[in-house]
């Protein structure tokens, strides 16, 4: 057999000399600066400038974070069990709800990309296959805190869950499938998917973006299914299975609406009157004083 396991690391943190890193924090560092990275080269290909993508990835990584911690605490207070409601900012023990993060991410970044008379739906679908890799790098931060994971599997992929890590009704189990690593290389086959549909399809904005959506929230739907950890659930469907569905929906309408809309003729920029000034005279001719 190819493998017999995966192994779980022992700690969420690594120890680099007197500096501790919590692992699940550097891989959403990871992920930003890929994001980044591939919307700004896309971005700067198509006329922009970096310094929008900074100011946009600054303000939106900010209103990201925010919103997803917001989502999560939301969703699932009563993992919250800090008097102090310390839990709520420990966002390196994990709890980052993927939902709130795009939403917030968007809002927050939008302002930013209005505020710079640019298009906020061209920037969307540049920035599209770089929120799918900053996904995918990110879900490593979930191998580390060992969560995430299926239900019980002795394939040779499976994961090893520490016994204090696995749920009450799976105590005697060893190994689960890994989630983590199945939305990881979804979501790396899905950046693909979006560069090469970029590369030779005329997509209107904001349909690149929209086949993002339905992309993630697709294999979501699929992954809810075998998870084991706490959830709210609805008629036996866990609710993030229903917020799948209906973002798929939406997305696929979305992409829909955005082909089949006109676009919107380009913007002619007003000529700016120069200041008053007194018109120069023709060589040869001299200006008389007065």
């Amino acid at each position: 057999m190819f493998l017999a396991s995966i192994p779980s690391p022992a700690s969420g943190e690594i120890e680099l000399g007197p500096l501790t890193l919590h692992a699940y924090g550097l891989m959403l560092l990871l992920g930003i600066l890929g994001a980044i990275g591939l919307a700004g080269m896309l971005w700067t290909r198509r006329g922009g400038e970096w310094d929008l993508v900074l100011r946009v990835a600054m303000w939106g990584v900010a209103g990201g974070i925010v919103g997803a911690r917001l989502y999560h605490v939301a969703t699932s207070w009563s993992e919250i069990d800090d008097p102090k409601l310390r839990g709520i900012i420990e966002i390196w023990e994990g709890g980052l709800g993927i939902w709130g993060g795009i939403a917030g991410g968007v809002l927050v970044g939008s302002i930013v990309i209005r505020r710079a008379g640019e298009s906020v739906f061209a920037f969307m679908d540049v920035a599209a296959p770089g929120l799918l890799l900053a996904q995918a790098i990110g879900r490593w931060g979930n191998y580390f805190n060992q969560e995430l994971f299926g239900v019980p599997t002795n394939r040779p992929w499976g994961l090893e869950i520490d016994p204090e890590n696995r749920p009450d009704q799976y105590t005697a189990s060893d190994t689960f499938h890994p989630l983590f690593l199945y939305e990881s290389l979804w979501n790396l086959l899905g950046v693909v998917v979006l560069l090469l549909v970029r590369a030779r399809f005329r997509i209107r904005a904001p349909g690149l973006f929209c086949l993002y959506v339905a992309w993630y929230t697709f294999g979501r739907f699929f992954l809810e299914l075998i998870r084991t950890d706490e959830a709210h659930e609805l008629f036996g469907l866990r609710v993030n299975n229903y917020v799948s569905l209906v973002l798929f929906v939406l997305a696929v309408a979305g992409f829909v609406w955005s082909q089949r809309r006109e676009e919107p003729p380009p913007e002619r920029r007003r000529a700016i009157p120069e200041p008053a000034r007194k018109m120069a005279v023709p060589k040869g001719r001299v200006r008389p004083r007065r």
